[in-house]
């Protein structure tokens, strides 16, 4: 237990401390432009956002114990699994290509919503929230079935979004000095991980299925000297998904995924030429 929720913890801490420093940006301008009165429709925002994403919460789960079992149940969760690669995916290029421009592209867009009204507020502040917090529900629920293990990975989660809401308080009043290109690199490198495991617990579900071959072809098989039940084997299963036994197709899914998602997120940006600049 130990593991699965130091593992969701990390998920929840890394993708709440995102989410409270999109909120923090926000609040800080709204102050600084004295309107206050904007802030009330911005903390419904986001507190639509949390209820949505722990809606999608507890339809996955039971989805995933109450409805489908067996064969359903391996390929409900391998295509869940591929929403949440996709969706992180996706994430992480994000981060990349906004990391320096973040405040102001935020700054603007709010902008532009106090222009239009308090409901316009409420909602760019769901959508700055509502991406971190599909992106943890979906990760969290991979690793959990990763792990077997459901009420862990949900006090984990829950722990780290309440450490992130801690040090979000903390960052509001220093938020022009956060580092977010170090902070963008760092946590983008964790999610490549993490969606790299994801990834091969999606071919894992669709083998078990009967949906892709090579469910006999071991490539290692490390039981003797990585015990599953163990923390650190528990840990590695639900952060990164490296299990004491892996198919040959699940070991070429992650390190693929993993290979050609870090050398896409540090290859440098192109630059323009001088008749583009």
């Amino acid at each position: 237990m130990g593991a699965a929720f130091f593992a969701s913890y990390l998920i929840g801490l890394r993708d709440g401390l995102e989410a409270a420093l999109v909120v923090s940006i926000l609040v800080t301008v709204l102050v600084r432009s004295r309107r206050r009165d904007a802030v009330l429709p911005l903390w419904a925002g986001v507190a639509g956002a949390v209820l949505c994403a722990a809606a999608l919460g507890f339809v996955l789960t039971y989805v995933a114990t109450s409805v489908v079992s067996g064969v359903r149940l391996e390929l409900f969760e391998a295509f869940t699994s591929l929403v949440a690669v996709a969706m992180v995916t996706w994430m992480i290029f994000w981060m990349r290509r906004s990391a320096r421009t973040i405040k102001s592209e935020l700054t603007g867009r709010l902008t532009e919503a106090l222009g239009l009204g308090k409901a316009a507020v409420a909602g760019l502040a769901f959508v700055a929230v509502i991406r971190e917090g599909l992106e943890m529900v979906l990760l969290v629920f991979s690793a959990a079935q990763a792990a077997s293990e459901t009420i862990a990975p949900l006090l984990g989660m829950l722990t780290g979004v309440a450490s992130a809401v801690v040090l979000g308080w903390l960052m509001y009043a220093a938020v022009a000095r956060v580092d977010l290109g170090r902070l963008f690199t760092w946590t983008g490198v964790l999610l490549v991980l993490v969606a790299a495991g994801i990834a091969k617990y999606a071919v894992h579900g669709f083998q078990m299925a009967g949906y892709l071959p090579g469910s006999t072809s071991t490539a290692y098989d490390v039981s003797a000297q990585l015990e599953p039940s163990s923390w650190y084997g528990t840990l590695l299963a639900a952060t990164v998904n490296v299990t004491p036994s892996a198919t040959v197709l699940e070991v070429v899914t992650w390190l693929a995924y993993a290979a050609v998602v870090l050398y896409l997120f540090f290859r440098p940006a192109p630059r323009l030429s001088p008749a583009h600049s």
